[in-house]
């Protein structure tokens, strides 16, 4: 059984141990630790807290404004993850996602409401077979990655499904507290609330590795 991660232990933990930090992985551990604590204020509202949980997870990942030149967004979170997975010494990620919610998962890889293409195909550039080819493709491929326990690769899919709806609500395409998009923003929030501060954790654990310099430095006025 994992441990409950919150803000509060987690802020306690980083005021026993920022002396000793890097100023990059300072800044990073203490703006996510700040959205994470908004984000649990949200708890009767999916919408602000998918975005919150989400701004926290892009304050752990994001580099320099330099990189933004040579690497989409996604291409920084496949590579922000998988440095996870490798520092994960104490298997929390794996363990969260072959026990803590599993299923969960499955069910967020049969929303097509999530998956770019069936998005393609709503705005006509695509066509319908094409949209639903990858659809099967993409969950062939996750599901398999499910019967491997491939921690990493389960966790870049189901991170680009909740890139697309993160895109969708921080675009203005969808409605607050809607009705036709409960589903996929409670069980992303949900999903997110899990894992982010356990990825604050792992930040903790590593202070020291080479992540990079956060974006939009700290610059004194």
């Amino acid at each position: 059984m994992l441990m409950s991660l919150d803000h509060t232990f987690l802020k306690d933990r980083q005021r026993r141990e920022r002396e000793g930090h890097p100023t990059n992985i300072a800044v990073r551990i203490h703006r996510a630790l700040s959205w994470l604590n908004r984000a649990e204020s949200c708890q009767e509202d999916d919408d602000a807290r998918f975005i919150f949980l989400w701004i926290a997870f892009n304050a752990a990942y994001a580099n320099e404004i330099d990189e933004y030149g040579r690497f989409t967004e996604q291409e920084l979170f496949r590579n922000f993850i998988k440095r996870l997975v490798t520092l994960d010494n104490d298997r929390v990620l794996y363990e969260m996602v072959w026990t803590e919610f599993s299923s969960s998962i499955r069910v967020l890889l049969d929303n097509q409401f999530v998956f770019g293409p069936f998005w393609q195909f709503q705005n006509k550039k695509i066509t319908e077979q094409e949209w639903k080819t990858k659809f099967a493709n993409s969950n062939a491929v996750a599901n398999k990655a499910l019967g491997t326990h491939n921690t990493e690769r389960v966790l870049t899919i189901i991170f680009a499904r909740l890139y697309v709806l993160r895109n969708q609500l921080v675009h203005g395409g969808a409605t607050w507290n809607s009705r036709v998009n409960r589903a996929q923003v409670r069980d992303g929030a949900n999903i997110l609330g899990k894992l982010v501060p356990y990825i604050i954790q792992i930040l903790l654990d590593n202070p020291n590795e080479l992540w990079g310099e956060a974006c939009y430095p700290v610059v004194d006025a």
